[in-house]
């Protein structure tokens, strides 16, 4: 993998040296102000457009407007997106690209919750280690029962997101899936989708963990049992 340039170059044209200074100098999910970006790049003219610029390329930078925690004043960085600095991706825009309405309407849809594994945006994940949750809007393609194919968007974190990339959904499975359902599991279901939430067991999230484990931690946990 290539070395990203310096964004002190003053070679580079002014929206690749902000990309650059945003991963560099502040960092994903951290907070900047507009004097900090200004005096980065000092005598530089419409630096604030190059940076908004950058979302057509799949960079997501928020405001007050879609995060209520930023003070007029802030942005935060949330997510990089394509490479800009790399030949020939500044000049191409992502044509699919998530408006930040279409975003908070998914958001919204979704219940502000990975539907991949549950966790709101900004907690703790359970493993312990410190890292907090970032909600994200993933793209899924989406078999239908007719054979259209549809991308479709969904609420994720940021671990699940990165593990799903590459995810695919075929309804005709599922319905086929369904059909082999007794009426009480059909029912049992039913309910769980009305309630868009299910209660496990403690054997169901042991199994959960245990499936997470790296084979010698397997073993290790089923010695465990008689």
């Amino acid at each position: 993998m290539a070395v990203a340039p310096s964004w002190t170059d003053e070679r580079l044209g002014t929206k690749k040296r902000v990309a650059l200074w945003l991963v560099q100098e502040v960092g994903v999910s951290n907070v900047f102000t507009k004097e900090q970006l200004r005096t980065a790049f000092e005598g530089v003219s419409q630096v604030d457009r190059r940076m908004r610029e950058l979302r057509d390329h799949e960079w997501q930078i928020d405001t007050n407007r879609e995060d209520p925690t930023l003070d007029p004043s802030e942005h935060r960085f949330v997510r990089q997106g394509l490479p800009v600095w790399e030949p020939g991706v500044a000049g191409r825009k992502a044509t699919d690209s998530v408006g930040a309405v279409q975003r908070r309407a998914v958001l919204m849809r979704d219940n502000y919750l990975c539907r991949a594994c549950g966790i709101g945006n900004g907690e703790a994940y359970p493993d312990g280690h410190g890292a907090t949750s970032q909600l994200d809007i993933a793209r899924r393609s989406v078999t239908l029962p007719s054979g259209e194919i549809k991308v479709q968007l969904v609420t994720e974190c940021n671990r699940c997101r990165v593990g799903g990339r590459e995810a695919g959904i075929d309804l005709s499975a599922i319905a086929m899936a369904l059909a082999q359902l007794s009426p009480y599991e059909r029912k049992m279901l039913s309910t769980w989708m009305e309630r868009d939430a299910r209660a496990f067991n403690e054997v169901e999230k042991l199994w959960g963990v245990y499936r997470t484990l790296p084979a010698s931690a397997r073993a290790e946990v089923r010695s465990m049992l008689p």
